[in-house]
């Protein structure tokens, strides 16, 4: 677990910073890891001299040798162990230099010609610790990407309401109203598919949380940006595009993802909040259970003592 931060080391003062860095982590990721960095030279447009940093957790697919044989050149290391999307992160961040800006990329997505600068024209504002960009799916529909605190109105509003109406209507953690993605606006967080970190925010928060494997360090790391003082800014005009995982069809990852919301929301809040918040994750689920069989898995991971952190770890790293 990282510590919080002190009140102390909050940012406001404007940071000399320079020089981009771009970091994907793969795990398995050869189908969808080419595309990535076929996307780096029109994205990256007008960039000088950008690294570019791939993370190997252990593929078995020959992702490692994909990026080491691509044109773009990328730095890749090769962790030796499957330990995660955040520790990913963190054996690239401890070999880039702290004054750099980190654009952190799921191997799925796919840049747009000169879609980067607009990300990093937007962190040269002092108060901003991280721009997201607006992410489209393959047919073009906006990819829903931006987010509310976790709270229990918004896990009770989407278990009565459903995600889609309850994002719609403004209770939802997911903001899926097409409005809130027109303009420029502050967060409370993102999707961790597309960040850009600028080096002030980095000097706030070092190092991801590795506790939470894959899922929800993400939130986890943009509150401590937020609690640093900085803010997490959405920049309508920089597009991404985003394929998507496995999430809502692997069992496991779907178990993975509904313990790890609730320990999140467990580690900022009360014994009760946390079981009225686990209560209303579960009734959500057992109303949507027969429409498929990660609705029952995510019914039983609400209801059931949460998995130790690191139980995916062990069953995917032989």
């Amino acid at each position: 677990m990282i510590a919080p931060l002190h009140p102390k080391s909050r940012v406001r003062a404007p940071a000399r910073d320079a020089g981009l860095s771009v970091v994907t982590v793969a795990y398995n990721s050869a189908a969808t890891l080419p595309g990535l960095l076929d996307s780096f030279s029109a994205g990256l447009e007008g960039i000088a001299s950008p690294e570019i940093v791939v993370v190997d957790n252990d593929s078995r697919d020959g992702s490692a040798e994909i990026a080491e044989a691509h044109a773009v050149a990328p730095k890749v290391i090769r962790t030796g162990e499957n330990g995660g999307y955040a520790a990913g992160i963190n054996h690239a961040l401890r070999t880039i230099a702290p004054g750099r800006h980190v654009l952190i990329l799921n191997p799925d997505v796919r840049l747009t010609p000169g879609s980067v600068r607009p990300l990093l024209d937007r962190i040269e504002a002092p108060e901003i610790g991280i721009a997201v960009p607006r992410n489209l799916m393959v047919d073009g529909a906006i990819d829903p990407t931006l987010r509310r605190e976790p709270s229990l109105a918004s896990i009770w509003a989407e278990s009565l309401l459903g995600g889609r109406l309850a994002g719609r209507l403004g209770f939802g953690e997911v903001l899926m109203e097409a409005s809130s993605y027109e303009h420029e606006r502050t967060v409370d967080w993102a999707s961790g598919c597309a960040l850009l970190i600028a080096a002030r925010a980095r000097r706030l928060a070092p190092e991801w949380d590795e506790s939470f494997f894959l899922y929800s360090e993400e939130v986890e790391y943009q509150r401590r940006v937020r609690e640093g003082g900085l803010q997490i800014a959405y920049v309508a005009r920089s597009r991404f595009r985003h394929i998507g995982g496995p999430c809502r069809s692997d069992p496991q990852l779907t178990a993975l993802l509904v313990s790890n919301r609730i320990r999140y929301f467990r580690r900022h809040h009360g014994a009760l909040s946390t079981a009225l918040f686990r209560l209303g994750l579960a009734a959500g689920e057992a109303v949507r259970a027969f429409q498929g069989g990660t609705h029952r898995t995510a019914l039983r991971t609400a209801l059931h003592p949460l998995r130790p952190p690191l139980s995916y770890r062990a069953e995917n790293s032989g």
